[in-house]
Order: C-alpha cells, then structure tokens, then sequence
C-alpha cells in the first residue's frame, strides 16, 4: 500500500519529469528556429555577396577608394564624344614626361601595343589637358598606386569618351584569386571595372601590386621618376589613413607626349 508520503514523493517526480520534458521541448524548439533563421541569413548574405560581386552595387566606383586593396577606379563617363582619331605610329615608341611639383616623372609608351591609348593620351597632352592637375588618389596598403589624369581632382573626371582595353595578355595568368602583379614601374588605365571604360585617369605603381588582370599596362616608369613615387608614399595620405589625397600635393603643372 502506498503511503501519503510516497504518493507526494511519486507527484513530485512526475511534476519534475514534465517540467524537464517541456524544456527540452522548448530548446529543441529554439534550436529549430535559430537554424532556419540562420539559414536565412546565409541566403540574404550570399545573395548580397553574389550581388556585390556582380557590380550591382557599383554605381559610380567612387567608395573604392575606402578599401585599402580595392582596385583603381574612375567613374563612368558618358559616351559624349569620339575617341580621337588615330593620328601616332602604331608602330612607334612615345614618352610622357609629367613635370610635377613633386619631382619628374616619365613614363615610356609602347604604341604598338596599346596603340588607342597612347593615341588617346598624346591627343589629351598635346591640348594641354593634363596641365595643372592633381593626382587625387593614394594607396599605401594592399595596392601601391598613385592615380592621376582627373582634371576635377576628384575621381570622377574624364575627357567625354572611353578607349578599348589593351596589351591585357602580357599581365600573364591570374592566380586563384583572380590577380596578377603589376610591377613597380608599371603604368595601367584606371577604369570603372566594367571592360572598355578607361578615360584620363591612370595609376602609377611604385610597388609590386595584386590586381585584376583588367586594367591596361601601357607604360614603364623610368627609376627617377620610381623614386619620386617612393617619396610620394612615404609621406602618406593627407589624412594618415592607407588611402586618399597624398599629403605631398603632386601637382601636374605641364604633361608632354613626344615621339622618341
């Protein structure tokens, strides 16, 4: 026969076992629901991912220049004007001598392998488009560049027309990243990452950089000109962060195309 005591010992245990099940119930529970939310989540985040990797979110490339690896940028220009007509010997080698406030730099172009854009910068040079105007941009981490060739100084300047992509082929084979080095020396066409949307502006590498295979290599600075850059960077940014306006102003006061 069961006793008072036992019988109140029995309903409390049975008590007991009920709470502990409807507990574990409710975390089984929790822990369905924290899965499908964070299935969720991982779909909204690939899909945005998806989304940034697809230039979706690229309207003018101008926030590029927040990332310290982000690659050199100019906005779209609208398709104003022609490009100039061919007026160079393809077959020729030209020289751009940029007198700046920060010291000579020249570059050697090889027309017979960017024949559009060596074109296109000797039309720009020899109207005086490049005189006094400042190389806008920077970098000190990730990539080493120095941007120019916006006379607005802004990163959204450009001469009305596009140019072709060029001499791509000679980067070589991009890695698992998708990347290839530019050299130090190397100049290439800053463009909006969309293919044929190079303009004015170009960059100055000064120190071997990780890019895309996608922006066109159309110079080799000489060392002098090397060791301006060097100089440049080792002064920073204007405001000490990895990417922006250099504080030593490199002002391009003449910019000159010459046959050599």
């Amino acid at each position: 026969m069961v006793t008072s005591d036992q019988r109140r010992r029995q309903l409390a245990r049975e008590k007991y076992e009920r709470q502990q099940e409807r507990r574990a119930a409710a975390r089984q529970k929790s822990r369905r629901r924290a899965a499908v939310i964070g299935a969720a989540v991982a779909v909204v985040a690939a899909t945005l991912v998806g989304l940034v990797v697809g230039g979706v979110f690229d309207s003018d490339k101008k926030d590029a220049v927040a990332d310290p690896a982000a690659t050199p940028s100019s906005s779209p220009t609208p398709q104003q004007s022609p490009s100039p007509a061919m007026a160079i010997d393809a077959k020729a080698k030209y020289a751009f001598d940029l007198k700046t406030s920060a010291g000579a730099i020249t570059f050697e172009m090889d027309a017979a392998k960017t024949p559009q854009t060596v074109n296109s910068f000797k039309s720009l040079a020899d109207k005086g488009y490049f005189d006094n105007t400042k190389c806008h941009r920077l970098t000190t981490s990730g990539i080493f560049v120095l941007q120019c060739g916006d006379p607005q100084g802004t990163g959204m300047g450009g001469p009305g027309y596009t140019i072709p992509d060029e001499n791509l082929e000679s980067l070589g084979k991009a890695n698992e990243q998708g990347q290839v080095v530019y050299p130090a020396g190397t100049v290439a066409m800053a463009n909006t990452g969309q293919p044929g949307s190079g303009g004015s502006q170009f960059f100055l590498v000064y120190k071997d950089s990780p890019l895309a295979p996608s922006y066109t290599p159309f110079g080799k600075i000489d060392a002098a000109g090397v060791k301006v850059l060097e100089e440049v960077a080792k002064a920073g940014t204007a405001d000490g962060g990895q990417d922006g306006a250099p504080k030593t102003e490199v002002k391009i006061e003449k910019g000159t195309v010459t046959r050599k």
